[in-house]
């Protein structure tokens, strides 16, 4: 019996491992698809920059998923031994949803300017 519980222990700690680094996976992905939204922003190319923070939303919610179902086994009773690797999938995940969040304003914060340039320099011709 003894056995039988360290195997199904084992099997959850590789589970929520697995786990873990799909989130860590998505959300890496995010922050490289910010990344070079920020590079866009930077060049003007707001069109471009847009449809990279649209891709980096959806590896977010990819993440995300990974991470409800461990979230909702828990709520419904399942119980689960702490996980470092875990809770450093979370804490990327958050993090990278504010840098998501921080993109998406400087983005919106640029196209803003841009337009206000572009009267300005229309107005002096």
């Amino acid at each position: 019996m003894s056995t039988e519980i360290n195997n199904e222990q084992e099997n959850e700690r590789e589970k929520i491992a697995m786990i873990a680094m799909q989130i860590v996976i998505h959300a890496g992905d995010a922050r490289n698809l910010i990344m070079e939204a920020l590079d866009e922003i930077s060049e003007f190319k707001f069109a471009e920059a847009e449809i990279k923070l649209k891709e980096a939303q959806e590896k977010i919610r990819e993440a995300h998923i990974y991470q409800t179902e461990v979230i909702q086994a828990e709520a419904s009773g399942k119980v689960f031994s702490y996980s470092l690797l875990f809770s450093h999938a979370q804490d990327t995940v958050m993090t990278i949803c504010t840098e998501l969040n921080m993109a998406k304003k400087l983005c919106g914060m640029f196209k803003k300017l841009d337009k206000r340039f572009a009267k300005l320099e229309s107005q002096g011709e």
